[in-house]
């Protein structure tokens, strides 16, 4: 956990300390090996040698190939035994500081041990290590590694299906290609494209290097702890605006600096008419006066003809006492639920805001498709056909449309999701259907009118296999019949 911790936070602070992470660079180097074979094998720990070609694709990824020979001693092959080492990795570099270039590596190996039985085989492995590669100059490293290396079928006749090998490596590593650039100022870009070579520490660059002040204030981002101040207000060395009196507008955009202290301003810094009356605030009785309404010297609204609407936004200005006016102070007809069906020709006078009703007001429920009409909100107790009180509102709605249209009949159709046993669900559904059409039979609508049935499972609406599904299939439907 701790090792995950620490190459994270070199990933993120250690980004800028090598300039473009020696990308495009070659690394050539020799290097000296220590390997502890598996004891399987019966070989000594051996030192070898070989040599690596790499390349540094970009800022953190990187390719190489490493050769090596390795002279063996083994009880087994009195004359002693060969090992040629071919390896192809991918590298993951990971910068810590300017002189340091950790690592982690994964690839193939083929391991061709040779002249005579038993070492007389080749095998094919897997391996991963991890380094470090110290700079004692900025193209000369001193490389330090560990690797293991696993066979997982191996070829050795020693009775061992697999073969795992832990091998430590120092050599050095010359990089070549253009080396990373220097940059004086700190500020990410290098000398040769810094225009501007002598930022200030800790300031933002553009992209030509010179420092950004995106707020205009003469403080430059990444110093500037207010970075979003107005243009034209004046700032403290550290950015932030200032405000002479108080009242929160700045110092350059206060057109009256010398407001006192606790008085309510504009977003000019002047005493403030939030309604704009002309009346300022600090001294308005009424300070949420409509636009363009008369108002007196408290700047109150004057309403000659008392009907809420005041003068100045009164179209009828001479409306007699008491009657309804509408928004402009002119009379209306009452329409209290809105449909746009007035009050005495409405038969479903309390129908929710923005439902489509018909001539006479209620809600458009049957139409010349047929269509069935899901009573969404009807609801019953769980495995019971008792209607749930919630339901009511629904069907009363229901049962004042049909009342009104006393040419319609219906069948109530209902269903269930597939919980439980097909015979049960179908007895449950025609239950609840039976117990909407005895509400809606004590609402007034004549039970001739009406249908009961149920159809248990055999119609969903929608799948099974989800809740949402199940809930959607356990519904009440309403289908006009001939």
């Amino acid at each position: 956990m701790h090792i995950a911790a620490t190459l994270s936070a070199t990933l993120v602070f250690g980004a800028a300390t090598l300039p473009a992470q020696r990308a495009h660079q070659f690394e050539l180097g020799a290097v000296a090996t220590y390997t502890r074979y598996d004891r399987a094998f019966d070989l000594g720990n051996r030192v070898g040698g070989g040599a690596r070609v790499g390349y540094l694709l970009g800022k953190h990824i990187g390719v190489e190939v490493d050769a090596g020979f390795a002279r063996l001693v083994s009880a087994r092959a009195p004359g002693g035994a060969d090992l040629a080492h071919g390896s192809a990795s991918l590298v993951l570099n990971l910068p810590a500081g300017s002189r340091q270039l950790f690592f982690l590596l994964a690839g193939y190996s083929r391991l061709d041990f040779e002249p005579v039985a038993p070492y007389r085989f080749t095998d094919d492995a897997i391996h991963a290590g991890f380094g470090d590669r110290i700079f004692l100059t900025p193209r000369l490293a001193l490389r330090l590694e560990a690797r293991a290396l696993y066979a997982p079928s191996t070829r050795a006749p020693f009775g061992s299906r697999w073969a795992g090998h832990v091998q430590g490596a120092v050599g050095l590593s010359l990089f070549t290609g253009r080396a990373p650039d220097s940059d004086a100022d700190g500020d990410g870009l290098p000398n040769r494209r810094d225009t501007c070579a002598s930022t200030p520490a800790g300031a933002v660059v553009d992209p030509r290097g010179c420092p950004a002040d995106s707020d205009g204030d003469d403080v430059y981002n990444g110093l500037d702890a207010c970075p979003n101040t107005p243009a034209g207000v004046a700032v403290t060395p550290a950015g932030c605006p200032l405000d002479s009196d108080g009242d929160g507008v700045y110092d350059g955009a206060d057109q009256c600096p010398a407001t006192a202290a606790g008085m309510g301003v504009d977003d000019r810094g002047c005493r403030e008419d939030g309604d704009a009356d002309a009346v300022p605030d600090d001294t308005d009785l009424c300070p949420a006066t409509p636009a363009g309404a008369v108002v007196d010297a408290t700047g109150c609204p004057v309403d000659t003809d008392g009907d809420h609407v005041p003068d100045g936004n009164d179209r009828c200005p001479n409306t007699r006492a008491g009657a309804e006016v509408d928004a402009v102070g002119c009379p209306l007809a009452r329409d209290t639920d809105k449909d746009g069906v007035d009050d005495p020709r409405d038969h479903c006078p309390g129908t929710a805001p923005a439902t489509p009703v018909d001539a006479v007001g209620c809600p458009v429920l049957f139409t010349e498709e047929r269509t069935a009409v899901v009573l969404q909100g009807v609801t019953f107790e769980t495995g019971r056909s008792a209607l749930r009180t919630e339901s009511y509102a629904v069907l009363d709605i229901v049962a004042a449309s049909l009342v009104a249209h006393p040419e319609i009949r219906i069948e109530i159709a209902g269903h269930t999701d597939d919980v439980g046993p097909e015979a049960v669900n179908a007895r449950l559904s025609q239950a609840r259907a039976a117990a909407v059409r005895a509400y809606l039979a004590r609402k007034g609508v004549a039970p001739a009118r009406t249908t009961a049935r149920g159809y248990g499972e055999s119609q969903p609406a929608a799948t099974n296999a989800t809740p949402d599904g199940r809930a959607q299939n356990r519904r009440v439907e309403l289908r006009q019949t001939p």
